[in-house]
């Protein structure tokens, strides 16, 4: 008995998956999306809380890490955040612009999700079978491909890996890619969770606990990047978007510095005011400027044995020690939540092996891979969004 015969099937019925199979079917293809879930689109309704942070204003190579760096331009050069924006638009999507450029649906990303679907529809040709878990991908004499699934079998000239990665494995999340990856020859990179919470075992776990649910503009940094934005914490640990941001650069048993006052030079502050009100004490100056009682566990980490002391009565050395700590304050995280609550998964198919024009591997004529199954992630705000409308777009003009 024969196989139903596709132009291509598509693996993933996410935000790149979706995507691609609208714009191919755009150029005339026949195509089949597989969802292993029981529902299309899981991980983009829930993000941005809901509320779909579908690109940024501001999108660069930057905002990505790789192993190979260069490997994004082509593609978000030729399918940028205004080809998005216009399509948003096109279907009557209303949306709003928050800090760094980050761009959220209105009435929920359901519209996105939504949209996705009626281009899909536009042509009759993509059918998208959910529940359909693909159990093994061959090739069939050279001419195409075979897969093997919970629905039966299936055949197309072109495959494309649009499975995504490992994070939030209750949406869907898994390693299928990479194992169809690797039957193929591809190199791929350790993976890891991204943009998620660090969490703590020692001493410091203890005071961001009793700190649960505030939140304070910081910088984070390490040695290789630095982020300020706001800094929350949690019964676990650290969180908030500046915690996220750096645990892309994070691997374990690293340190990192936090500047609980990056927009103050604490030292001149410091130095000003013990001229100026040489009674007070440090709590009560940097009370004006951070919760109370985040001031109070910075006080019994720091400063302890001069909690009563006026500013006038400290050494400017001390006051100088004092403010380099509030500057650069180290902590060692014991690890991460994990994929769990990770927005993404760092590493991937090796992107040397895969052309950044048409995102077809290099080893296997036909098989195509897309979005975060990729060893890219983008930062927080509406970038991996971007790179995997880009990425989607790039491989359907070609698949």
């Amino acid at each position: 008995m024969s196989s139903p015969v596709f132009d291509v099937i598509v693996i993933g019925a996410g935000a790149s998956g979706l995507m691609l199979a609208a714009m191919a079917a755009a150029r005339g293809r026949r195509v089949l999306v597989l969802e292993k879930a029981n529902k299309v689109g899981k991980k983009i309704l829930m993000s941005g809380g809901g509320k779909c942070n579908f690109t940024n204003l501001y999108v660069e190579p930057e905002n990505y890490v790789s192993h190979n760096p260069h490997f994004v331009i082509s593609a978000l050069s030729r399918y940028s955040n205004w080809d998005f924006i216009g399509l948003v638009c096109e279907h009557g999507i209303e949306y709003e612009e928050r800090k760094h450029g980050q761009l959220f649906t209105l009435n929920g990303a359901k519209d996105i999700l939504a949209m996705l679907l009626k281009e899909c529809e536009k042509t009759g040709l993509v059918t998208i079978k959910t529940s359909a878990e693909v159990k093994e991908v061959n090739t069939v004499d050279g001419q195409g491909f075979q897969l093997a699934t919970t629905l039966g079998f299936f055949e197309a000239e072109s495959v494309v890996v649009a499975s995504g990665g490992l994070s939030i494995p209750t949406l869907g999340g898994s390693g299928i890619g990479y194992d169809i990856a690797k039957q193929f020859g591809h190199h791929v990179y350790p993976t890891r969770a991204g943009l998620v919470p660090f969490t703590f075992s020692d001493h410091f776990k203890e005071v961001t606990t009793r700190l649960s649910g505030n939140a304070v503009e910081a910088t984070l940094s390490n040695p290789f990047n630095s982020f300020t934005e706001a800094l929350l914490f949690t019964h676990r640990g650290l969180s908030g978007p500046s915690s996220l941001q750096l645990s892309n650069y994070w691997h374990s048993g690293q340190a990192f510095q936090i500047d609980f006052l990056p927009s103050l030079d604490l030292h001149a502050f410091f130095k000003t005011k013990k001229t100026a009100q040489p009674k007070v004490l440090l709590r009560t100056l940097l009370n004006e400027y951070l919760p109370k009682s985040v001031v109070l566990e910075l006080q019994n980490l720091i400063w302890l044995e001069h909690a009563d002391t006026a500013i006038g009565n400290l050494s400017d050395d001390k006051l100088e020690a004092i403010a380099t700590q509030l500057h650069g304050f180290e902590v060692k995280p014991s690890g991460t939540e994990g994929y769990r609550t990770a927005e993404v998964t760092l590493g991937g198919v090796n992107t040397e092996e895969v052309s950044s024009k048409t995102m077809e591997s290099k080893k296997q004529k036909g098989l195509y891979f897309v979005g975060e199954v990729l060893d890219v992630s983008g930062h927080l705000g509406g970038y991996n969004f971007q790179w995997a409308w880009a990425s989607a777009h790039a491989a359907a003009q070609y698949v």
